[in-house]
């Protein structure tokens, strides 16, 4: 049985938060991590009861070939892109940062540094050589409809502007 990979802690939780209780929507959980074996494969197992609804909630990640080296937060992972996320979700989760930066620099920076390692996610997704993401690297609902709604947004001139744009904020407001 094939889990889709987690590459780093943060990109595992950035998943969970994504993914409300289905009976209740609440996003909040006490989510207890732990490896354990499934069918003789080694799985990172995030469990949590929730606190909406009490109903018992579990997702399973398989682990990366290798560590992912971590420089700084956030870090989601190594040079591979993601299986948990995809192009179109990533570009809405920097979208979702970049429209909510507080006023105090030291926070602003932070939900600046999401927006741009968010960002960085997407540009794994463009193949060496190519200009844009694929079409299959969209394959949730929720980032095909990113995707629809300006798919020139995932040109990788762009994509490499908007990161930039978000370093450089994130620097001019001196919380870097």
């Amino acid at each position: 049985m094939a889990f889709a990979v987690a590459r780093t802690r943060d990109e595992a939780q950035l998943y969970l938060e994504l993914h409300p209780c289905p009976d209740c929507g609440s996003v909040d959980a006490p989510w207890e991590q732990a490896l354990v074996e499934i069918d003789g494969e080694l799985v990172s197992s995030y469990a949590a009861s929730c606190p909406g609804c009490d109903a018992e909630r579990e997702y399973l990640f398989g682990l990366p070939a290798r560590e992912t080296p971590v420089h700084g937060w956030p870090t989601f992972g190594g040079p591979e892109p993601s299986e948990l996320l995809d192009a179109g979700q990533w570009l809405d989760v920097a979208d979702s940062a970049a429209a909510e930066v507080p006023a105090d620099p030291a926070e602003a920076g932070k939900v600046l540094a999401v927006a741009q390692a968010a960002v960085d996610e997407v540009i794994k997704f463009v193949p060496a050589g190519a200009d844009d993401v694929p079409e299959d690297e969209f394959w949730t609902p929720e980032g095909r409809a990113v995707r629809d709604a300006e798919p020139g947004r995932f040109r990788l001139e762009r994509l490499l502007m908007a990161r930039d744009t978000y370093d450089a904020l994130g620097r001019d407001l001196g919380a870097r």
